[in-house]
């Protein structure tokens, strides 16, 4: 399996400053990522963060945006919302562009989406397909929902319900969360697997690293392997206030791209 490398999203490494009550400065985080053996970061690489990132060596994966893609299509307004990230994106190098489906009634409050809503989605997955197209992205759909009813029905917007050009980002912690199992996500849909974001969990709670929780991560990167997976690996380690990390983000990530280096070496032989 020859990936592109291993990216990370931002949002633990800017909990860390969250958490304490403090900013969480794109410099400081860049080296931080650079040291951990990072090769990528996934977000919006706006002119001043891309100038940071490339001055520790990191490149764009793609970008993260949040829409309510239940909602009718004019209502998401693509022109303001994606098309500019999407350009940033290009011009940056990067490659994914990953539309996570924000929940009906809101973070604090999420409703059951009905199924003409989950065509919906789909549709509008795949006029923005269309739409970026031309800057050569590939447009995704990262499950983000703790709830099985909506954890399906957000599968079926892309494997029912858009166009062949319409992808998937796992998100394996989540996915686990909703009781999906992401090793069966990538045998029943190969030919699907755009992106990834990596986390372990221990119950409904993320665990420090890759190596340690109920997602056997070896047969995660063995599945990858047997399907030819050749795109990015995107960390989403987060060091939740509800655990007691013993090592520091650094070193998680660093354990995690390490014993990753490791799996793939052993799906050569």
């Amino acid at each position: 399996m020859k990936i592109k490398g291993f990216s990370t999203n931002m949002y633990g490494w800017q909990d860390q400053y969250w958490q304490q009550g403090k900013d969480a400065p794109w410099e400081e985080l860049f080296r931080k990522c650079r040291e951990s053996g990072i090769d990528a970061v996934e977000l919006d690489p706006t002119t001043e963060v891309l100038k940071l990132a490339k001055a520790q060596s990191l490149s764009v994966s793609g970008a993260y945006v949040g829409l309510l893609l239940h909602e009718p299509f004019e209502a998401l307004r693509v022109e303001e919302s994606v098309l500019p990230l999407a350009t940033r994106v290009a011009e940056a190098g990067g490659v994914d562009l990953v539309i996570n489906a924000n929940p009906k009634g809101g973070w604090s409050n999420p409703e059951p989406k009905t199924e003409e809503e989950f065509k919906r989605q789909g549709d509008n997955l795949s006029r923005i397909a269309d739409a970026v197209a031309p800057l050569g992205l590939k447009v995704s759909m990262h499950n983000h929902t703790a709830e099985r009813h909506n954890a399906d029905g957000d599968l079926r917007s892309v494997i029912d319900y858009a166009s062949p050009e319409v992808g998937l980002c796992i998100d394996t912690g989540w996915a686990y969360v909703a009781g999906h199992d992401p090793i069966e996500y990538i045998r029943q849909y190969p030919e699907k697997l755009y992106a990834f974001h990596l986390r372990n969990m221990g119950g409904a709670l993320p665990t420090e690293d890759l190596l340690e929780g109920d997602i056997d991560m070896r047969a995660l990167i063995h599945e990858l392997a047997h399907c030819g997976y050749d795109g990015w690996l995107t960390f989403e380690l987060l060091h939740h206030k509800d655990i007691s990390p013993k090592r520091t983000m650094i070193e998680d990530v660093r354990r995690s791209v390490d014993y990753l280096k490791k799996l793939i070496a052993e799906t050569a032989n």
